[in-house]
């Protein structure tokens, strides 16, 4: 059975609490680089996978899109995200994105944020996103990085007296799952290396465009831990296009 941690309770209310919750984009240390690889929405289709309170269909919406279907495992994500687009024509539906189905050809373009490293069975996600697609429909995504995913609590290497000394790398070939902790919660996550994310794409009929790891914005420093984000890599951006 598909983790649904996002409905829980106690984990829903320390998600809200986030910055990139409450401010939406403009809290995401990511977006700044993110918003680079938008493409033109206007007149287009748009699938937004894993698409949380739907702050990224909003923009897709926003910026001209014929029509956005956003979709999530969690009922509180998309109640919240049915709250907040109101009167913008954005449909929501609440399935596992491993599970839906749609007919070839149905979007030009495929956004995920964050919502990847979720899933068990990358490469069939990536099969289905591909039939999905028309040809040169774009896939936007942010995972997290494989040095972030790979040795799996995801948690500073810390000394007696709680000061940072490094974040620990380990067991980074051996692809899967991981019991790691997100928001003082455990939470299963899958890690697989970069090679895997980028070899997938490439095998599953796609071109690569754009890939950044992304560095916490300078008018985001002073922020409580952000200098740290410096220290390691903690996301990953890709930028992909169907092939012909």
């Amino acid at each position: 059975m598909k983790e649904n941690k996002y409905d829980e309770e106690i984990f829903f209310e320390k998600y809200s609490q986030m910055d990139r919750s409450k401010k939406g984009l403009s809290g995401a240390g990511e977006w700044r680089q993110f918003q680079k690889f938008m493409p033109d929405f206007r007149g287009k289709r748009v699938l937004d996978l894993g698409c949380g309170y739907g702050w990224h269909c909003r923009y897709a919406a926003e910026n001209g899109a014929a029509s956005v279907l956003g979709t999530d495992i969690s009922q509180k994500m998309l109640r919240r995200a049915e709250e907040m687009s109101v009167g913008t024509g954005i449909r929501y539906r609440r399935k596992a994105m491993e599970d839906l189905e749609f007919p070839d050809e149905s979007f030009d373009i495929v956004l995920s944020s964050l919502a990847f490293h979720y899933v068990r069975d990358f490469f069939r996600l990536l099969e289905k996103i591909n039939s999905w697609l028309v040809p040169e429909g774009k896939l936007v995504f942010s995972v997290e990085h494989p040095v972030f995913t790979a040795y799996g609590n995801q948690d500073w290497y810390r000394d007696e007296q709680g000061n940072i000394l490094h974040f620990p790398v380990d067991r980074y070939f051996f692809e899967g799952k991981r019991d790691a902790v997100f928001l003082g919660e455990k939470v299963i996550k899958y890690h697989r290396t970069l090679t895997t994310y980028l070899n997938g794409l490439l095998q599953s009929g796609f071109s690569l465009e754009q890939v950044v790891e992304p560095q916490p914005p300078e008018e985001m420093l002073d922020l409580p831990g952000m200098e740290d984000e410096l220290r390691r890599p903690m996301m990953l951006l890709i930028s992909a296009v169907k092939r012909k």
